[in-house]
């Protein structure tokens, strides 16, 4: 029997498992009432599931409704069958206009729809049980706005089947952030060019493997920026380097290049394709004249100029070290050439500073390992030739490969390297240090040592203690000493040479003064020069070396007309042959040195010279 209201399946059920039961030995209840009690019992289990289902879906309908996060289902084909509040507010529709589209189709672009596509497929094809990514949804006012999307499914109302649910978190600001983070990391706060981690970068790109086709590095430097920053405030040098940023990128628009800030003044141009060096030269004498045009900045319209360095070549020419190398190298030079100009790299002339490079780099080892020795130039009195009045001594290296070289080729090299003073100290100590020895031996009629200093030592602060002290050791009055030095050395601005030598020549030291005319010897007055010896150089001796042009003697008697109201001694330099000396003597040169005595003599060579010049003159 079944109870009134209660489902025939459920009554059906009870009575046949009563009859079983009644049939079961033991059982002594009725089958009647066994049938109720397991009606009941049934009544009992199916309202407690139900009421358990309906909590949940209460539970569900509410978390659904009330999710901070926009949330859309579909059915198995991806139509959206139930949009939330939260996604309808996300992306400004209400939640019914959403439904009966597909999930697809809430992407902003081709890009987007197909990311979304791409989920659902894997959803379906695979054991993925989600699917997550960032990707922009089609928002009501055209645009697109960022999510963190979530595609999972859900089961159905029958057993197998699966509902796609997307879930779409607000990504904006957090992608705006990332954005912006990003942006920040690869470009230059002030100019909005990219920096220099980011033109590595692709510059390493643009030189990788498979790239093809030729390249072009153009490396810029503003020439004298200092000059605007200290003058003018570093607002104003900022807002030149925006200036000159905005210029560089419009000149090199149409090319596609990518312009970089390297530097506080320094910047880059990376070009590709099919380039040849004319090409990239004209773009750059177009950017180099655009620069040129004053940058009105308030009242100021500030002028600048730039240097640049360029290289043009195959990808595959090397390496990015090797192309920031050349790039570097010829924008040096194109500041050594005067600035405001570019320089093309020339691999030929590389190669040979190269070479200069690696010898500079050598001169400490070599100094440390003896491959310097001393040499010497006799200078002799024309009025009695036998007699030397005074040696100039200098440096020669005996490089173990390239042979016996001289000072001309090294010490620019030691000025770059720091290397001068060094090389200096030693031609002063071994200087003088034979100069005790000649002393010791022949006396008075011992010849003064005449040493030529590099500038860099002449405007050390501790070389008047040098000099006192090497005197000292070697027991030498300074009169034993001159000191040579020319117009460019007087007057280079990077030092006080002058006050050095004034000190010396307080001291006790002879001045001589290197002139090759009239406005080289009034520095002498002009500068108030403790200076007692000249010796005249170039032209003004070269011209009586095959004969006695009017003009040139008449210049030369000048000369030494003036040296003489200046009571200088006049000696020369570079004398070639014996008539070239008479000629000098009789216009009143007093000494010389050159071919005429000697070229060049070593340490052993030179005593044996002062010996033979000593003993004629005690002889004669």
């Amino acid at each position: 029997m079944s109870e009134p209201g209660a489902a025939p399946g459920l009554a059906d059920v009870a009575r046949r498992w009563a009859a079983r039961l009644a049939d079961t030995d033991g059982v002594s209840l009725p089958p009647e009432e066994l049938e109720q009690l397991l009606h009941d019992f049934a009544r009992n289990a199916v309202a407690e599931a139900e009421a358990a289902r309906d909590a949940a879906l209460r539970r569900f309908t509410t978390l659904y409704s009330t999710a901070p996060i926009g949330i859309a289902m579909a059915d198995p084909d991806g139509t959206i069958v139930e949009v939330n509040k939260e996604l309808g507010k996300f992306l400004g529709h209400r939640p019914d206009r959403l439904r009966g589209r597909r999930l697809t189709e809430l992407g902003f672009d081709d890009r987007d729809c197909e990311k979304l596509a791409t989920g659902l497929a894997e959803l379906a094809e695979t054991d993925l049980e989600e699917f997550a990514d960032r990707v922009r949804l089609a928002h009501a006012d055209d645009a697109g706005v960022w999510a963190d999307i979530v595609l999972t499914r859900l089961p159905g109302d029958r057993p197998g089947t699966l509902y796609p649910v997307l879930m779409a978190a607000d990504a904006n600001e957090v992608h705006t952030l990332q954005e912006t983070l990003r942006h920040q990391s690869i470009h230059d706060s002030l100019t909005g060019l990219s920096n220099a981690s980011r033109f590595r970068t692709l510059l390493e790109s643009a030189l990788s493997p498979s790239a093809r086709g030729q390249i072009a590095l153009v490396y810029l430097d503003l020439d004298g920026f200092k000059v605007i920053n200290d003058g003018l405030g570093a607002g104003v040098g900022d807002a030149v380097l925006r200036g000159v940023a905005k210029k560089l990128k419009e000149a090199f628009a149409e090319h596609d290049a990518l312009v970089a800030r390297l530097s506080g003044d320094g910047f880059a141009v990376l070009l590709r394709g099919e380039l040849t060096p004319p090409q990239v030269i004209a773009l750059v004498e177009t950017a180099l004249e655009d620069l040129a045009e004053p940058i009105y900045i308030g009242e100021h319209g500030v002028g600048v100029s730039a240097s640049a360095g360029i290289v043009v070549r195959d990808v595959r020419d090397g390496g990015v070290e090797d192309i920031e190398r050349a790039a570097e190298i010829a924008l040096h030079r194109a500041k050594e050439a005067g600035k405001a100009q570019w320089m093309l790299f020339d691999p030929e002339l590389d190669a040979r500073d190269r070479a200069r490079y690696r010898l500079g780099a050598e001169i400490a080892g070599a100094l440390e390992n003896g491959q310097f020795e001393l040499i010497y130039q006799p200078t002799v009195k024309l009025a009695n030739p036998d007699e030397i009045a005074a040696v100039n001594a200098g440096l020669r290296w005996h490089h173990p490969e390239l042979g016996e070289l001289p000072a001309e080729e090294f010490f620019p090299l030691a000025d770059t390297t720091g290397m001068t003073i060094p090389l200096g100290k030693w031609l002063l100590t071994e200087s003088l240090r034979a100069t005790a020895r000649w002393r010791e031996r022949y006396g008075d009629a011992a010849p003064d040592v005449c040493i030529r200093l590099p500038n860099r030592l002449a405007i050390e602060p501790d070389l008047v203690a040098m000099v006192k002290e090497e005197l000292d050791r070697n027991e030498l009055p300074a009169k034993a000493l001159r000191l040579c030095t020319d117009s460019d050395s007087i007057l280079d601005p990077r030092g006080e040479v002058l006050d050095s030598l004034t000190v010396l020549a307080d001291l006790g030291a002879k001045l001589v003064l290197t002139v090759q005319g009239s406005a080289d010897l009034e520095l002498i007055p002009q500068h108030r020069l403790s200076v007692q010896h000249v010796i005249l150089s170039g032209p003004v001796v070269d011209a009586l070396a095959d004969g006695e042009p009017e003009i040139a003697a008449r210049h030369l008697d000048q000369l030494i007309t003036r040296a003489r109201e200046l009571k200088l001694r006049i000696g020369a330099e570079g004398v070639r042959s014996h008539e070239q000396a008479e000629r000098l003597r009789r216009h009143g040169v007093i000494a010389a040195r050159g071919a005429f005595v000697a070229e060049t003599a070593t340490g052993d060579e030179v005593d044996q010279l002062i010996e033979q010049h000593t003993d004629a003159t005690v002889t004669g």
